[in-house]
């Protein structure tokens, strides 16, 4: 499932220059998207008064979105065999839903804009990681992956601590922060439309492509089994947003909560890489076992937290097994995928992901609505556990 090394081979090759331009475009995007997302929990509940349960259904049914529409842009992209103005069009959509944001007076208009925009990460999901293990040699592709997560992640750190200070400028001023983080989102797109050149590819019997349960099950058993313990990791892992009102439930003031998923991303950008790289030599079910580990640990903490000391040290450690997890699982998918079926590969990875991801946020909702912050971080937990007894009875090499 992951190449090896073997003593007297060449010195390993450097990340292609596109894969370092899509982690770019990657960075610039979420800048423009964690400037809103970071604010988004305390304006549907503090400014338009929404309950945590609506939260959550928003959340959930957004990032499912997103997920599950990467299957259908997958397969186009292995039946066109162009991933770029796929990943293009993704991109440009995604800094079309913007101005929305500012422009929503109502939960419903949130849920217009957000769903709009998660549409676009949908659509530029599959066929941008595609993209990257096309241009990739097979023995650096946990790098890649873990360098393109990275860059990805600085933009995700970054966007937070610009909306804060804008913030903390502005009086708490929602809609101008939104309004500046159309800028960064245009960037973007005029990014990958300019810079990014596409690798050439053989025909194959991919332009034949179609959407049926012979091409998944085409896929292979290896990759199944990597789809379901990614599945049963998402469970595990509702949205982000619940950080960010826990933060609040705590005493962190409005105009700091950006600062909650800002170390989450320095963390997760910090270790993607260095995990990517680990991921490329040593047993891919052990690393993945540690960063689930991370995980429960993380929800513990964040269930059990009096202190914003303790709130602190729950969301770094949900950052680094986001760090741990994220671009390991992606480089799981392109070592099992057949190479003429990865952008269907990543699509059917992430319909599973969405699926779990839907569930995950509406019972996190409910569950702090009906029952208390602390048992949406323990059942985080639980389903944690269960992904690990799932990984426990197969074997990852």
């Amino acid at each position: 499932m992951r190449p090896t090394l073997q003593p007297g081979t060449p010195p390993r090759p450097a990340i292609p220059r596109g894969v370092w331009v899509l982690g770019f475009v990657s960075l610039l995007m979420d800048v423009s998207s964690e400037m809103i997302h970071s604010l988004l929990p305390l304006y549907l509940t503090v400014t338009l008064g929404a309950s945590a349960m609506a939260v959550g259904l928003i959340e959930g049914a957004a990032e499912a979105t997103a997920l599950i529409v990467r299957i259908f842009s997958g397969v186009l992209s292995d039946r066109w065999r162009n991933r770029k103005s796929l990943a293009a069009a993704g991109y440009g959509l995604g800094a079309l839903s913007k101005p929305l944001f500012a422009l929503a007076t109502g939960p419903a208009m949130v849920f217009g804009a957000r769903f709009l925009d998660r549409i676009g990460k949908g659509i530029r999901g599959a066929p941008r990681d595609a993209l990257v293990a096309d241009l990739t040699p097979a023995a650096i592709r946990g790098a890649a992956f873990g360098l393109r997560q990275s860059l990805d992640t600085v933009g995700a750190f970054a966007g937070p601590l610009l909306a804060m200070a804008l913030m903390l400028a502005w009086h708490d001023d929602f809609r101008a922060v939104f309004w500046v983080a159309v800028i960064p989102g245009a960037l973007s797109f005029a990014l990958i439309a300019l810079a990014v050149r596409e690798p050439p590819r053989t025909a194959t019997g991919a332009a034949k492509l179609a959407l049926h349960a012979g091409t998944l099950r085409a896929l292979g058993r290896p990759f199944a089994f990597v789809a379901i313990a990614g599945a049963a990791l998402t469970l595990a892992r509702f949205s982000e947003a619940f950080l960010v009102l826990r933060a609040r439930d705590l005493g962190l003031g409005i105009a700091y909560a950006p600062l909650v998923l800002a170390g989450m991303s320095a963390v997760y950008a910090l270790s993607a890489y260095p995990a990517g790289r680990l991921a490329d030599r040593m047993s891919h079910r052990a690393l993945l076992a540690f960063g689930i580990a991370v995980l429960v640990a993380a929800d513990l903490v964040l269930a059990s937290a009096t202190s914003l000391a303790a709130l602190a040290a729950g969301v770094l450690l949900w950052g680094l097994h986001m760090g741990l997890t994220q671009g390991l699982l992606a480089a799981m998918v392109a070592h099992t995928a057949p190479a003429h079926l990865r952008g269907t590969a990543f699509g059917a990875f992430n319909l599973a992901s969405g699926i779990a991801m839907l569930l995950a946020s509406v019972i996190a909702g409910a569950l702090w609505e009906y029952v208390g912050a602390a048992a949406t971080f323990l059942a985080g937990a639980a389903f944690a556990a269960l992904s690990a007894v799932v990984l426990a009875n197969r074997s990852l090499r």
